[in-house]
């Protein structure tokens, strides 16, 4: 039984410009996950409130789509400005929901205005096409128009950084949305729902429902009235969203997740490959899709490179994410005890455990989705480890004896999200830019997600995609014009 605070507070859901509980009266607890206790509830919305959010964001989007879109942006900058001012707020909100430390969850609040941003400067930049017509007095146009009301079901590893993500691009293409987060992690979308209102963003333009991808997900993607589909989430959760979504023939951008191989060559600057590894696997305790799932590494500096890596994770310090220590807690009880099972298959499949595999030690560790820092030796590329995503604090290591040893391991997986490749030889980075079948790939580089960039995955890791130009363009469909001027 989850323990509940004296501080608990109910955050609704926001449907039609209002705040809204639910028809039913059902609640849903969020906990958390460092220590389980309950310390907010949130309404489990039913079919009825869905219908109702979907219905006004169908009313509201002639008139939205009809705003100048630079009167579209003033409403996003006016929720930037109330998100700024409340920056501390929102991470602290976040590390207690989430469970990542707080200079992740401040970091992560920079990064939900940096996409508002983005989406608002981008209102004089929507762009179509004159092409010239094959008769006299006439001209062809193609104008990019919005879809209509689309839908937002998101993740919750960014559960404030990817509302940003979607929102901006949706409202400022002329879009009304119907935002879903995840049950875990519903509080910051009700609050960011709570700026957009303060903000005076019209009824309709933005609305909030909250339950599970059964109860509420579920009428979201197989409504008529619902013309875009944006997701952020597992491979198994998209092709169940494209198949719900196929009768309608509904528009949809998918991110999903991957197994990005993180590709240490024999010419790599074993260092600075180190660093980078341990960031990408361990921040957000290992819940981030484009994460280092796993190290490949050439034989010829396999042993320096890991004795190097071991070092660098013992290091790492596991603790009280509002106290900023380096690595906070799984957010879902669930997903941690799946990790824990990859773990041990993997160990019986002849792995070596050289760090973690377990809950750390500790009275402040009793209670949580804890997980020490992990490191797996010895390991396949048959093996669990390497072929499941793991999404958490886990890293094995593969030892190859080529780049094209390596290619061949990442092309032949099903999903195709992202890869790091650490090699001072220009022809094989060339070359993998040109063959590795992924949607990015971090060449000598660490994590990162510029705003500028595109997020997208190949094969079994999505379509579509989101952030920079190609982001917001996602948003928009085209309609030809024949212009007859006689």
């Amino acid at each position: 039984m989850k323990s509940k605070t004296a501080s608990q507070r109910f955050y609704p859901c926001y449907i039609d410009g209002a705040w809204s509980g639910n028809s039913s009266r059902d609640r849903i607890p969020v906990t958390n996950p460092a220590n389980e206790e309950v310390f907010a509830e949130v309404p489990s919305c039913t079919e009825a409130d869905t219908q109702r959010a979907l219905e006004s964001s169908q009313a509201a989007q002639e008139k939205w789509q009809a705003l100048p879109a630079i009167q579209r942006a003033n409403y996003l900058m006016a929720i930037v400005k109330r998100l700024v001012a409340e920056r501390e707020h929102f991470a602290r909100l976040l590390v207690m929901e989430q469970g990542k430390p707080l200079v992740e969850a401040l970091g992560e609040v920079d990064d939900t205005v940096r996409y508002l941003v983005y989406s608002a400067e981008a209102a004089r930049r929507i762009e179509g096409n004159i092409f010239p017509a094959d008769a006299p007095n006439e001209q062809l146009w193609i104008q990019k128009v919005p879809y209509g009301v689309t839908v937002g079901l998101c993740a919750f590893n960014y559960p404030l950084a990817l509302i940003g993500r979607k929102v901006g691009p949706a409202l400022i293409t002329g879009n009304t949305m119907v935002l879903k987060p995840h049950e875990l992690t519903p509080v910051t979308a009700s609050e960011f729902c709570r700026l957009a209102d303060e903000a005076g963003l019209p009824p309709g333009v933005l609305n909030m429902v909250i339950g599970t991808g059964a109860d509420v997900g579920s009428v979201l993607v197989k409504s008529p009235l619902t013309k875009l589909i944006s997701v952020t989430g597992s491979i198994r959760a998209g092709q169940a969203i494209y198949a719900a979504a196929a009768p309608n023939i509904t528009m949809l951008s998918l991110e999903l997740g991957g197994k990005a191989p993180f590709i240490v060559l024999e010419d790599a600057d074993i260092d600075k490959a180190v660093e980078a590894a341990v960031i990408a696997r361990y921040a957000n305790c290992g819940q981030v899709c484009i994460c280092n799932e796993m190290v490949l590494v050439h034989e010829r500096v396999a042993a320096e490179f890991t004795d190097k890596l071991l070092k660098r994770v013992a290091r790492l310090k596991v603790g009280d994410p509002m106290k900023n220590i380096g690595m906070g807690p799984s957010t879902s009880a669930s997903g941690l005890a799946r990790v824990d099972k990859i773990v041990k298959k993997t160990v019986t499949q002849g792995a070596e455990l050289a760090l973690g595999g377990s809950r750390p030690l500790g009275k402040q560790f009793e209670k949580g989705n804890w997980y020490a820092p992990t490191v797996l030796l010895g390991v396949t590329n048959d093996m669990a480890a390497a072929q499941e995503e793991i999404f958490g604090p886990v890293l094995p290591i593969v030892k190859i004896s080529s780049y094209e040893e390596a290619l061949a391991i990442t092309n032949a997986r099903k999903d195709g999200l992202s890869a790091y490749i650490w090699t001072r030889d220009y022809r094989r980075f060339m070359h993998a830019v040109a063959n590795m079948q992924v949607g990015t790939i971090f060449i000598n580089k660490g994590i990162v997600g510029y705003i500028q960039g595109y997020h997208n995955g190949h094969k079994h890791s999505g379509l579509g995609g989101e952030d920079g130009i190609y982001g917001i363009e996602g948003y928009l469909q085209k309609r030809t014009i024949y212009l007859s001027c006689e």
